[in-house]
């Protein structure tokens, strides 16, 4: 009967067919390495922020009057309350982590050259939703830093010619950060960009599965139709819904089944990371004042500014190239634009080696350069603009500008090493 009535669904909703396909027998290059790790572990963090953040709303209260408190009740009187709040702060951290790590490798190995590039930007949507996701997140607490915090980000859009004063006064639903900010921003937070961000995850792979994965060689995987061996065409779309036997013979011989292989290996990944996610949720919570800053469990004061304001640290290293620029309006500017080169790093690269295995010293060079900035960057971000550090801001701002200025010019004539003919 069971069986039956599985025959029966599957005809109506052919769910396990598209297992097979987007899941069990999808063709992964058989090459992957540690840095192919973070694409799950993306997936585990989301999965670990919704569902921590769903038991988390069932006790809070989004008024400027009762937030704090909630916190509070959480914490101290609601069933693990307090493992909850620690999950969904720290894995709202270990989100960026993970996603930053991930971009890395895409960088590393040109996995946004074509033919991915559509993939390379549902990626950026996805990190654009995730920073309006946590910084909505970040006011919800409703302490010293989150409002402040929310105070100074909010202000940048007010830079704006024209139209600042009435787009913040739109974006706090009043005249000042009140309640009416806090009611819309909850409501965003946990509902309008969740479902926005499992959309374009959901885009993401599937346009992952349409032009395959790329690999720490950057070369397409290799087919075997007909005894031959031959490369898939990179400017054609390579259909990856067949299995990888046809007729008793195999059909692609560079990839291996996603299932058992991948989800195996993916296991060991998940087993590491949740090692140390478990270490820092009852050993190290707050990050040193990182992960949840000390003026955050002091409730919201309109009439106390905290001694330094500063955002969480994933937005840092952009928030050091806003004050790195006096002029409030360029700074503005300059933050977005640092955001938009990532973006356009498809139009930028436009080499026709992927891999950094086989690219030049130079591009080598340059990558370091731009990982070394954005981590000062970061740093700088969080300490106080003193002349000093605002002098190191402009610096690094400028080194995290000129990787993107030097790749667009050197990498169409760059000298390459010669690629394997299959993957390694």
């Amino acid at each position: 009967m069971f069986k039956n009535l599985m025959s029966w669904i599957e005809y109506r909703l052919p769910f396990m067919d598209k297992m097979n396909l987007h899941v069990m027998q999808y063709p992964a290059p058989k090459n992957f390495n540690f840095w192919y790790f973070f694409g799950s572990l993306a997936i585990l963090v989301l999965v670990n922020q919704i569902l921590t953040g769903i038991w988390l709303t069932m006790n809070y209260v989004p008024s400027a009057e009762g937030a704090f408190a909630s916190i509070e009740y959480i914490m101290r009187d609601v069933e693990y309350g307090w493992l909850l709040r620690y999950m969904h702060s720290t894995g709202a951290s270990a989100f960026f982590v993970v996603v930053y790590l991930h971009m890395l490798r895409g960088m590393m190995y040109g996995s946004y050259q074509k033919p991915r590039e559509l993939l390379w930007i549902f990626g950026m949507l996805i990190f654009l939703v995730l920073m309006a996701e946590a910084f909505m997140g970040y006011l919800l607490p409703w302490g010293q830093m989150s409002f402040w915090g929310a105070q100074v980000i909010i202000g940048i859009f007010g830079t704006i010619p024209f139209i600042g004063e009435d787009l913040t006064l739109w974006i706090r639903g009043d005249y000042v950060i009140s309640g009416a900010t806090l009611n819309r921003f909850f409501a965003l937070h946990v509902i309008a960009l969740p479902l926005v961000l499992v959309i374009l995850v959901f885009l993401h792979i599937m346009a992952l599965h349409e032009v395959g994965s790329n690999n720490p060689d950057g070369i397409e995987i290799k087919r075997d139709n007909d005894g031959s061996v031959e490369q898939t065409d990179a400017d054609t779309k390579f259909t990856f819904h067949q299995y990888f036997t046809r007729g008793g013979k195999k059909v692609i011989v560079d990839a291996i089944p996603f299932h058992p292989y991948y989800t195996v290996k993916d296991l060991v990944g998940v087993a590491g990371f949740l090692l140390v996610f478990a270490w820092v949720i009852f050993f190290f919570p707050e990050g040193g004042g990182f992960f949840l800053e000390p003026p955050n469990f002091e409730a919201a004061n309109p009439l106390k500014t905290p001694e330094h304001i500063a955002p969480v640290w994933y937005f840092t290293p952009f928030y050091a190239i806003l004050r790195a620029i006096p002029h409030p309006f360029m700074g503005a500017v300059a933050m977005f634009a640092a955001i938009l080169a990532l973006a356009l790093l498809p139009w930028l690269d436009r080499g026709k080696v992927r891999s950094v295995r086989y690219r030049s010293g130079l591009h080598k060079v340059n990558l370091v350069n731009f990982c070394i900035s954005f981590v000062a960057l970061g740093i700088l971000g969080v300490l106080p603009a003193t002349p000093t550090y605002t002098l190191l801001s402009q610096l690094f701002s400028f080194t995290y500008f000129g990787f993107f200025v030097l790749l667009f010019f050197y990498s169409k004539n760059e000298a390459t090493k010669p690629l394997p003919v299959r993957v390694t």
